[in-house]
């Protein structure tokens, strides 16, 4: 059978560039070939994908190890990973509202302020 041989894949580059987190398309350029052909090979994504998610272990390693004196990092993982958030809390009451109105009427509208001299007289 005559053809195209069939391009070898060096797995153990695929898998050091993937714990480094390049994409499959910087690794397909790497290795001189288009990201079908990689894509195509089972052992390839296979390799592929053990190799990220290494690389994101490592990378979520040196995060908490960084949160530890960095508050920024802490804030960063736990918003992240642990789903919390900045609470902005809104106040909605009507009493306040009124005042703020009444406080709006007055300066739009002033009125003669009675002194006690008015009130003697």
């Amino acid at each position: 059978m005559a053809g195209r041989p069939k391009f070898q894949i060096n797995y153990q580059q695929v898998e050091a560039m993937a714990s480094v987190m390049a994409t499959q398309e910087e690794i397909a350029s790497f290795l001189g070939c288009d990201v079908r052909t990689l894509q195509r090979d089972e052992e390839f994504c296979r390799i592929f994908k053990k190799g990220f998610n290494e690389g994101k272990m490592s990378l979520r390693r040196k995060q908490f190890e960084l949160s530890k004196k960095n508050t920024a990092m802490a804030i960063f993982l736990g918003k992240n990973y642990l789903g919390q958030k900045d609470n902005v809390e809104i106040i909605d009451n009507k009493e306040i509202n009124s005042q703020i109105q009444n406080i709006a009427k007055l300066i739009n509208n002033p009125k003669k302020v009675r002194t006690e001299e008015d009130i003697e007289k």
